[in-house]
């Protein structure tokens, strides 16, 4: 049976196409598909060596308190049961007015971020570069980006207005906006750097950055409960928040639209709405990502009756579509109703817990690094609507095909 298509759908997929077609001639090959791939044989979430692992580590950090630092699900009295089904390898549930700590699992566990990290390059970089700037771009600038990075078409040769830059990092999980935005602030090296000591000064020890757009590297990590932390003060500032919670915008065209502006979505389907995704009641927006080594993770913020509640997702187990929107909504559900019920397990203000720690998965950070591919989900199109977007080469040639064939891919980026 064929579905209905709505107006807005229609445009979008119009967008999706140039911004398809801009992103191959701005930054090469790059790759959109249906669901996430088989992860490869050398994928090793959460693992800083070699050998895979799906069991956290035997030591983790308490920072946050004691309680955050073991490992399985943490409950305080008072909590209700927990959604059913909840597969994710770690995940947090956060009262983000008071700080709180309702639930967690495995919080402290260091897992691949996906783009989700683009949430501290946010809070490193926007408060660095004016609103008001502008960048015209340059070849170097977009060198470095990994194969099958998402994009949202910036085009070398063109000028682009910070704020249109950041739009495409929050709707499209644009590596070449993070590009153009870290050249801005100084270069990749720097703006690595500074991400690294933007999240020591906000104790999110876990993290360790190799890369400011979320590209897997070895050994790039974060967790649950840093992810956490970097969306709860991405909040803080409006630029974040108005970026975060926009579902559709408009994007500077290139020389393939004839200089005409093509509409972005969000790629946080919970935000936007689509692929079959139902749009969360109360959402404010967060950020999503995945990689064929991460899998899917997802950060979110909601409001509900005065409060707001925070939930940070990493790779859910179970192998089903939307499985990740499916278990931050339980969890959302779950915190509204924990809300003034459950004892905390542990809080986000650290300077107010007993327990210290620093994460164990800190360290120095070293310049921009390759690895497998990136981003958010749908990063330059719409799986749902059952096709995929191949930008071949230098060529610009614009090859669909059918989602199974994606599927056997182990670099796809979503």
């Amino acid at each position: 049976m064929r579905l209905p298509i709505s107006p807005q759908v229609r445009r979008a997929l119009v967008a999706l196409t140039a911004t398809a077609v801009t992103a191959g001639t701005a930054v090469g090959p790059a790759v959109a598909s249906g669901q996430p791939a088989k992860p490869p044989k050398s994928a090793t979430p959460g693992a800083r060596g070699g050998e895979a692992r799906k069991e956290p580590p035997a030591s983790m950090s308490e920072a946050g308190g004691a309680q955050l630092g073991k490992p399985g699900d943490q409950l305080g009295a008072g909590a209700p049961a927990l959604p059913p089904g909840l597969s994710a390898l770690s995940w947090v549930v956060a009262d983000a007015d008071t700080g709180q700590v309702l639930a967690a699992k495995n919080a402290h566990w260091p897992l691949p971020p996906a783009s989700t990290l683009k949430m501290l390059f946010a809070d490193t970089v926007l408060p660095a570069v004016p609103h008001d700037a502008s960048r015209k771009v340059s070849d170097e600038d977009l060198k470095g980006m990994g194969d099958g990075s998402s994009a949202v078409g910036v085009v070398p040769g063109q000028t682009y207005q910070a704020p249109d830059l950041w739009r495409g990092v929050f709707l499209r999980s644009g590596n070449d906006a993070v590009h153009v935005l870290a050249a801005m602030n100084g270069g990749i090296d720097k703006t690595v750097a500074d991400m690294q000591k933007r999240a020591k000064d906000l104790g999110a020890g876990d993290t360790h950055v190799l890369s400011p757009d979320g590209y897997d590297a070895p050994g790039q990590v974060s967790s649950a409960y840093d992810l956490t932390l970097f969306l709860r003060q991405g909040l803080k500032n409006k630029d974040f928040k108005e970026y975060c919670s926009t579902a559709f915008a408009d994007f500077p065209g290139g020389p393939n639209t004839k200089g005409k502006a093509f509409g972005i979505s969000n790629t946080n389907r919970m935000l936007s709405g689509i692929e079959g995704v139902a749009k969360y009641p109360g959402l404010i927006g967060g950020k999503n990502g995945y990689t064929s080594n991460a899998g899917n993770t997802l950060a979110e913020a909601a409001q509900r009756d005065g409060h707001t509640v925070l939930v940070t997702v990493m790779n859910p187990q179970e192998n089903k579509h939307d499985k990740v929107y499916t278990e931050m909504r339980q969890l959302l559900d779950w915190g509204f109703s924990a809300v003034g019920k459950a004892t905390p397990v542990g809080t986000l203000n650290q300077a107010a817990s007993s327990a210290s720690g620093d994460g164990g998965s800190g360290g120095s950070a070293t310049g921009a690094a390759a690895g497998s591919s990136d981003s958010g989900i749908g990063a330059l199109g719409w799986t749902g609507i059952g096709a995929a977007v191949v930008v071949a080469g230098g060529a610009g040639a614009l090859v669909v095909s059918r989602r199974k064939k994606a599927k056997s891919r182990t670099d796809v980026v979503v």
